[in-house]
């Protein structure tokens, strides 16, 4: 039986010929639009669709995994002289290859696909706006939103972000909310072996999250961390993730006099490992539309304490772990305090997330949902 079936999902009929699909994403960098491309990609390939791929920069360390990827460089430009050779041989592409779907994942891959795919007149265009909209600027968003209103579709993946276009005007026929999926391995972390060794009376706090940009906040973990410390001194914290802004994070570490007890991991593909590792996940974020971190926290049972901003109000509440007000760090350290107080709470709390995340974000799911857009937006314009 699939995981279509167990889910009481419809069933879509295989087409007498395959349809052909053509996925973009600006880069293969390890963020959690990428990750979500990748996963997808890996998944949707079927005897319903004949898979093409597609990136502007072919870097990062998820494109050893798919294969020679073809790349059209807009060469650090929207409106030069490159991108615009990079936009008609992107329409050749889609043009040799008869492609009849064309899903863009990110913002400049919105600009680049969906005036391409149209030049093509490629029947079905779709955009995605996975994040809310306040870290792009006002020039950016407008250029988006107008892209947005030739598309047939455009996948939000919380109702946060749909909330903000629908708000800009465009029609709320036109957004469809699809969450991030969860692939099976995600749900792994029960039994899996832990990344860090565990320690009799110690607790663990994890973050997860790329250290490349302020919103995520991570000195804002820090000094939370800083005040859990003071009155429970058998906590430990950790960040895992990596990027440009990582030494100074570990330079005010070390100035808020917590740096022997914040383990910065780096980079990691043990995602369900370094999880097992943990006692309670957070997240600091000051801008999130549909959280990987938090879902994959949840997938591992663990409870989740998170800022209500953007859409982690449609996974964190209080029969999952605590949803603290804005900006508010004294909150913050306060509901991670009572959860390692309490290690019924936390059982609790983590299992009723992984059953949350289990029955609405697993792969076979959202990729079900993907199938069923595809299909019914070509049927619509009776191409299929």
């Amino acid at each position: 039986m699939s995981g279509a079936q167990r889910a009481g999902l419809p069933q879509i009929q295989s087409p007498a010929q395959s349809i052909s699909l053509f996925l973009m994403i600006n880069t293969l960098e390890t963020g959690g639009t990428e990750r979500q491309f990748s996963v997808l990609a890996f998944s949707l390939a079927s005897e319903t669709f004949k898979l093409h791929l597609g990136c502007l920069r072919r870097v990062g360390p998820l494109a050893a995994g798919l294969g020679e990827i073809p790349e059209f460089h807009l060469g650090g430009s929207l409106y030069g002289l490159k991108s615009l050779r990079a936009r008609l041989s992107l329409s050749r592409h889609l043009r040799t290859n008869h492609v009849q779907v064309a899903h863009a994942f990110d913002f400049y891959t919105n600009l680049t696909l969906i005036p391409a795919a149209r030049l093509s007149r490629v029947p079905v265009v779709i955009g995605s706006h996975r994040q809310l909209g306040d870290l792009l600027t006002g020039r950016q968003f407008r250029a988006q939103a107008a892209a947005f209103r030739v598309c047939d579709a455009v996948v939000c993946n919380s109702r946060a972000a749909a909330d903000r276009l629908a708000a800009a005007g465009l029609h709320r026929e036109k957004l469809v909310v699809i969450g991030n999926a969860l692939p099976a391995s995600a749900f792994a972390s029960a039994s899996a072996s832990a990344a860090l060794p565990r320690h009799p009376g110690a607790l663990r706090v994890g973050m997860v999250a790329r250290m490349n940009a302020d919103y995520k906040n991570h000195r804002g973990f820090l000094r939370i961390a800083a005040k859990i410390r003071k009155d429970m001194p058998n906590v430990h914290f950790v960040l895992v993730g990596d990027g440009p802004m990582r030494p100074e994070l570990e330079h005010y570490a070390m100035n808020l006099g917590i740096g022997e007890s914040v383990t910065f991991m780096g980079e990691r593909r043990d995602i369900p490992a370094v999880l097992a590792s943990m006692d309670v996940a957070v997240l600091t974020s000051d801008s999130e539309s549909l959280s990987n971190a938090i879902l994959e926290a949840m997938a591992a049972r663990l409870p989740v304490v998170a800022y209500n901003v953007g859409g982690n109000a449609e996974l964190v509440d209080d029969q999952r772990g605590a949803l603290v007000g804005a900006s508010d760090e004294s909150e913050f350290a306060n509901s991670v305090r009572r959860l390692l107080s309490d290690a019924s709470v936390r059982q609790r709390l983590g299992t009723n997330g992984f059953h949350f995340a289990e029955a609405h974000f697993s792969l076979d799911q959202v990729c079900r949902r993907y199938q069923e857009l595809y299909v019914n937006l070509l049927d619509r314009k009776g191409r299929r």
